[in-house]
């Protein structure tokens, strides 16, 4: 699987942004998928994830920070996973990577096989 991202970009805080994942592959749809985000002299961490159950059935996770602000998603017919982010605040300010698995079903960098190349967000104060 080959992953890229994009939408990344300069905000206001309070504004949004949708970044997108685009992904190969004609086995996406039973993927596990994940954002994650480096902020700058920090380790790259787990923001959101979405996880395939069976069938058409999917559940979303997120890590405590962006609860109620943040919603992935994901659209099998275009091979896309999406995170939008919306309320963003400055500590948001991060690149942010999108991850694919078949297996794991986690929150742990080092666990996702695949990567795309990260796209930046900027939230100004």
């Amino acid at each position: 699987v080959q992953l890229q991202a994009f939408g990344g970009g300069l905000v206001q805080a309070g504004g949004f942004l949708r970044l997108s994942c685009a992904a190969s592959g004609r086995t996406f749809n039973s993927y596990h998928m994940g954002w994650f985000r480096q902020a700058p002299g920090k380790e790259r961490e787990f923001v959101a994830g979405i996880n395939w159950i069976g069938g058409n059935e999917y559940y979303a996770y997120y890590v405590d920070s962006v609860k109620g602000r943040f919603t992935i998603s994901r659209d099998n017919a275009k091979n896309t996973v999406y995170l939008q982010m919306n309320s963003l605040k400055p500590e948001d300010t991060a690149v942010y990577y999108c991850a694919a698995d078949r297996s794991y079903r986690g929150t742990a960098v080092k666990e996702y096989e695949y990567w795309g190349q990260g796209t930046l967000v900027t939230v100004s104060s």
